[in-house]
């Protein structure tokens, strides 16, 4: 029996139309139903609703919409049995659906959702009733419908959804769009993730693309972590200047940078600023002196070197002239002074490590 055969297993009868609960519908967008209410009312239904016994509707959204809209009080409708778990009336709506509008990517990823997770527990439940018949016992008839449920496991059920709701195994911009929906619900993100998410999901909603949006909203809390990082009293003040450094630079280029771009940068520079958070004991040094700044391990340098990088073409070196006072001017040079002092120190030691070797 199949879901998208309506004559077998059903009787027609003549049903009142308020007695029809179109419950939820994964379909948001129901394209013009004046429109098929206008083509109803030339030809007629070509087919007729389907329903459960007790009046819920399993195919036929637009249809009923389109009823309502002519002011129809009964319409024919066939009376499906043998579709009573969630599972087989997912796939109805489905079936319904294949040559018909098509879903939004929103509602397709709805739709997605709830199918994997009904699959992967039709899945679970008959490797359990297996597991009792192996051992002898005679396990509850609890497993899929007989006309709908397919043959899966619980390891391949993205795929398996995925093939339902789109014809093809890929999953990854029906995660995509489930995370993004996670994301803007999530009360524990940071607005400006929680933000970048909804704005992500209006967008495709609107025909956007999916993945710049997904990659942005990921770099968004790559973002949100290094603000934290910057502001956190408890972290070192190396941590903190080297994330307030580069949360700086990665917020200047991020309407100008490509998503997928913006995204690994993100995540890497988070990465090394994370890193200069799990200091060794043995590396952190303490003042010699009370004179003495404290040591800070190799890492925090590595770190802040690869966040100037580039640092100086964002600015003009006429502006900063003008702009700096006296004292800011002399901080300046003091930082040059202090570096060209360091970077000979360096490379003496260099050179001394090299003719050792």
């Amino acid at each position: 029996m199949s879901t998208s055969d309506p004559t077998a297993g059903h009787i027609e009868l003549e049903w009142s139309l308020d007695a029809i609960r179109m419950g939820y519908r994964h379909r948001q967008e129901q394209g013009d139903i004046p429109g098929l209410a206008e083509s109803i009312r030339r030809q007629g239904f070509l087919h007729p609703l389907t329903i459960a016994p007790d009046g819920l509707l399993i195919c036929g959204g637009r249809r009923y919409l389109a009823a309502q809209y002519l002011g129809l009080k009964t319409v024919n409708v066939w009376v499906r049995t043998g579709i009573s778990d969630k599972l087989s009336l997912l796939l109805a709506e489905q079936d319904e659906n294949q040559l018909r509008l098509d879903y939004t990517d929103l509602e397709k990823a709805s739709l997605y959702r709830e199918l994997r997770a009904e699959l992967a527990a039709d899945a679970a439940r008959r490797q359990e009733a297996s597991r009792f018949t192996a051992e002898g016992r005679n396990p509850r008839s609890d497993g899929a419908a007989e006309s709908t449920a397919p043959q899966t496991e619980a390891g391949d059920t993205r795929e398996q959804a995925a093939l339902i709701v789109t014809g093809k195994k890929g999953y990854t911009k029906l995660e995509q769009i489930g995370r993004l929906e996670e994301l803007a619900a999530d009360a524990a993100q940071p607005a400006s993730v929680r933000e970048s998410a909804q704005a992500g999901l209006d967008a495709i909603g609107q025909g956007g693309p999916v993945s710049p949006a997904y990659r942005r909203a990921q770099a968004e809390q790559s973002l949100a972590e290094l603000e934290r990082l910057a502001e956190d009293d408890t972290e070192p003040g190396g941590v903190r200047d080297a994330a307030a450094r580069a949360l700086a630079r990665l917020r200047s280029q991020q309407a100008t940078t490509r998503a997928a771009g913006l995204e690994r940068v993100a995540a890497e520079t988070l990465a090394r600023v994370r890193g200069a958070t799990k200091r060794r004991p043995a590396q952190t040094l303490t003042a010699a002196g009370p004179d003495e700044a404290a040591r800070y391990p190799v890492r925090v340098f590595v770190a802040t070197v690869d966040d100037l990088q580039g640092f100086t073409s964002h600015f003009d070196p006429v502006e900063l002239a003008a702009a700096l006072d006296e004292e800011q001017w002399a901080g300046f040079e003091a930082v040059l002074d202090a570096l060209n002092e360091m970077a000979e120190q360096m490379r003496s030691a260099r050179a001394h490590r090299l003719i050792a070797l």
